[in-house]
């Protein structure tokens, strides 16, 4: 009686081992369990050298490693219903099935991991166009249209027989979680929201996306991050938006204080956004007439009224410059605000809109207009002047008289004087007086007198002497001082009547002798 086999696929089968002859039916099936044996045998050993073996040029060449890590699950799934089959029916051990689900979960797997970095190797995402243009409070703003260019999915879905149910859940042709960014050339981020976020940007459906700009630049880095990790930065010249047709100006020097007489520049910046015109002309409204302007160009100062810009250039610079008058007017009054405007024309519409300079414009009217703009604002300021005057300056005394000299103060400025005052430099043991030593207010062009009483003292000595006279007063609470004026004080000897009578008598004398002693000799 032969002994049964226990964990072999033959322990099925009952041998008699003293028997020498098979039946033929016998001999057939012997021979057909030996051949699946065989079959076995290498489908379970090439199996191993194809999931064990590793082909270095997989890296390099996706798509071919791809197609040998499909062909790899597919073998290990079927190996593994097999398997499952057997163990069914009890052929082999627990053993050996989860070695084969093992050897399945490990080519799926793989076949998942290279199926994925190709598919997201694929995805990219393309800006469609990047448009500047300014917003109704004056922003500068940027619209990012964005787009998802990935191809190839339908291709690959041919080319390697992938699965519809696990194509589908993959979505290859979606981009999930897409973030965009606006950063300078310091990597620094300048836009506002910082950063924006696409949560599934399809094929075919851009996506637009709208920053305000914290820097005025025309050359910006759009940073993208997207998928498992792919990141990307472009450097692009943002559009200008064609669509309103006009040039926006800006001044950051917009409101300045300006004294009479005296001349203001403001700096003017010119930006085209304008797909039909590009010349335009600079016009100045609701400026009174008696202040001159004119727009010079910096660097050269080349007077200028028309501009032109080029494919190169869509942003230019400008100055306007202001000249006050010497005097106030009724338009022109001191401390009162002048608002006016600096208007960019397309040359086409020049004679349409007519400019009319005599006329007073409301910001209504002009933004009827539809032209790029710019409110200024002027503040005509004045600052006194004191002028000292005084007919002499020079004076001979003799010991014991004073000096009165008379000075005139007049106020040859733009503004009234306040707490005019008089102060008188002397020298040792002199005194003086000013009347009046104070003058509470001069206003423009008005001209008072005070009077200085300069006074030696009792022993002083022969010679000359020097008074300085100093003025000070205030002017919008600005210190202004006055010319100062030298007094120069000549203080004579005293003269001795007596000796010089005695003198002259001596002199007559001598002088009569002689015409005697003359008239004696000629007669001789």
């Amino acid at each position: 009686m032969a002994k049964k086999r226990k964990g072999n696929i033959f322990s099925a089968f009952h041998i008699d081992a003293s028997s020498r002859i098979c039946t033929t039916p016998q001999k057939v099936l012997l021979f057909f369990f030996f051949a699946l044996c065989i079959v076995l045998f290498i489908s379970a050993h090439s199996f191993a050298q194809q999931a064990e073996g590793y082909n270095p040029r997989d890296d390099q060449y996706l798509l071919l490693g791809l197609k040998r890590a499909k062909d790899n699950f597919e073998f290990a799934r079927n190996e593994f219903e097999r398997k499952k089959l057997l163990f069914a029916e009890g052929h082999i051990s627990h053993e050996e099935l989860d070695q084969t689900q093992k050897r399945f979960t490990e080519a799926e797997v793989n076949y998942q991991q290279i199926l994925l970095s190709i598919l997201f190797e694929n995805q990219y995402v393309a800006i469609d166009n990047a448009v500047k243009h300014s917003s109704d409070s004056g922003d500068k703003m940027v619209r990012i249209t964005i787009n998802n260019t990935s191809s190839g999915s339908a291709e690959l879905k041919k080319l390697v027989n992938i699965d519809e149910e696990l194509f589908k859940a993959l979505e290859p042709d979606v981009i999930n979680n897409v973030y965009v960014s606006i950063l300078n050339d310091d990597g620094a981020i300048i836009s506002q929201p910082y950063e924006r976020k696409i949560e599934r940007l399809s094929p075919k459906k851009p996506e637009e996306l709208s920053f305000v700009l914290l820097q005025d630049l025309d050359v910006v880095t759009v940073s993208l991050l997207y998928s498992n990790g792919t990141t990307d930065s472009k450097k692009i010249y943002l559009q200008k938006d064609a669509s309103i047709n006009k040039v926006e100006v800006q001044s950051e020097q917009f409101s300045q204080e300006v004294e009479l007489g005296n001349s203001a520049s403001y700096d003017l910046s010119l930006e085209l956004f304008s797909g039909t015109s590009d010349t335009f002309k600079l016009e100045v409204v609701n400026l009174p007439s008696q202040i001159n302007r004119y727009f010079v160009s910096p660097g050269t100062e080349t007077r200028l009224s028309y501009f032109k810009f080029t494919e190169s250039a869509s942003t230019k610079e400008a100055s306007l410059e202001v000249y006050l008058p010497d005097r106030a007017s009724d338009s022109i009054i001191m401390d009162q605000s002048i608002a006016f405007y600096v208007l960019a024309i397309p040359q086409n519409r020049v004679e349409e809109i007519g400019i009319d300079r005599a006329r007073q414009w409301t910001e209504e009217e002009i933004l009827s207009l539809n032209v790029g703009y710019v409110k200024l604002d002027l503040v005509p300021r004045g600052i006194g002047e004191l002028l000292v005057k005084a007919q002499q300056l020079f004076f001979s005394i003799k010991p014991g008289s004073s000096v009165q000299v008379p000075i005139e103060l007049v106020n040859d400025g733009t503004r009234s004087l306040n707490n005019v005052e008089i102060d008188v430099d002397l020298p040792l043991n002199w005194t003086h007086s000013v009347d009046p030593k104070n003058i509470d207010r001069l206003n423009v062009s008005e001209e008072k007198r005070t009077l200085v009483s300069i006074i030696p003292s009792p022993d002083v000595a022969v010679g000359r002497y020097e008074v300085r006279v100093s003025t000070t007063s205030l002017s919008d609470d600005q210190p202004i001082a006055g010319e100062d004026k030298t007094i120069t004080v000549e203080i004579q000897a005293e003269t001795n009547v007596l000796g010089t009578i005695i003198i002259i008598l001596l002199i007559l004398c001598l002088i009569g002798g002689m015409m005697v002693f003359g008239i004696k000799l000629s007669r001789r």
